[in-house]
């Protein structure tokens, strides 16, 4: 039944509460427009996008930018490369990660604060880019798809979160029922710590997979074949040096390509290399925020 004595917030807190969401409305018209302008430039005419007819909805719809997009065979090759890199990466990264904040979070793990602090002094120090560089030659991972998988194999930071996760949300209760049932350390992770502990490895497999899939800086540095390009260096060449393929102008008249064609391509690649990620993230979110909350305490 409806309350018709509830006491009303003061005035003051409903200033307040107003002017914070105004403030958030602000903040999500400054977010939100540029990626509608993006999308809607994408499915416009490339007379309407020159002409700088564009506000809020497409002008002129039409899809050939998209069409041109999926007949590019270096644009796919980049496509089939990065989810190569982002599938294999990441669960690298993952694995690698668990396999060292678990001992790291057994307070019995003996030498764990000395291994703590070599750790951290890697996030505030490194070789540098030029000896990684020599390493990689000598190691013979130039122009490989291992030169994107193990220069970044290991985050820190990523290393202390879920340390933190295990810490504060596997009880050491469960570790002592399993020892006395005879379960053994690896089967313990296995069965009991990694299903009980979804949240944090969301968190990590989303942050992991986002960094494998906007890499572009070590494709730049060690690789070489085109056959080898992610889609984020491809995408680098064609948005900023303008290297467009061949294949994706091809047809397409000079009359086309002399009105903006190569721009609305533009904004159309960058729509088709987000998709990935924001399909992604709506599975993981719901793991997301509790995965970052408890891992982000101190322990």
């Amino acid at each position: 039944m409806f309350n018709r004595n509830r006491i009303k917030d003061p005035l003051g807190d409903r200033v307040f509460m107003g002017i914070n969401y105004l403030f958030l409305v602000l903040v999500l018209i400054v977010v939100a427009y540029p990626l509608l302008y993006i999308v809607s430039s994408s499915f416009s005419s490339s007379r309407a996008v020159t002409a700088g007819q564009i506000w809020l909805l497409p002008v002129d719809f039409n899809i050939k930018a998209y069409v041109s997009i999926f007949k590019s065979t270096q644009l796919m090759m980049g496509f089939y490369n990065t989810i190569i890199y982002t599938v294999v990466g990441t669960a690298i990264n993952v694995i690698l990660t668990v396999m060292l904040a678990y001992p790291l979070s057994r307070r019995t793990f003996y030498g764990r604060g000395a291994i703590i602090i070599f750790m951290m002094i890697t996030m505030f120090f490194d070789g540098g880019l030029i000896p990684t560089y020599l390493l990689m030659k000598d190691l013979h991972l130039l122009d490989t798809r291992w030169a994107m998988w193990l220069p970044g194999a290991l985050a820190v930071f990523q290393v202390i979160v879920a340390r933190t996760f295990f810490q504060s949300s596997i009880p050491d209760e469960l570790r002592e029922a399993a020892e006395v049932d005879g379960c053994k350390d690896i089967r313990y992770l296995v069965s009991v710590v990694l299903p009980l502990s979804k949240p944090i490895l969301a968190v990590m497999t989303l942050m992991y997979a986002v960094g494998h899939w906007n890499a572009y800086f070590d494709a730049l540095i060690y690789l070489r074949s085109e056959n080898l390009f992610p889609l984020q260096y491809v995408l680098r060449n064609l948005l900023i040096l303008n290297a467009a393929d061949p294949a994706m102008l091809a047809n397409t008249s000079q009359q086309l390509r002399d009105q903006g064609f190569e721009q609305v391509l533009k904004y159309a690649l960058i729509v088709v290399a987000s998709i990935p990620i924001l399909i992604m993230y709506p599975f993981v979110q719901r793991h997301f925020v509790k995965g970052v909350m408890v891992g982000s305490l101190k322990g």
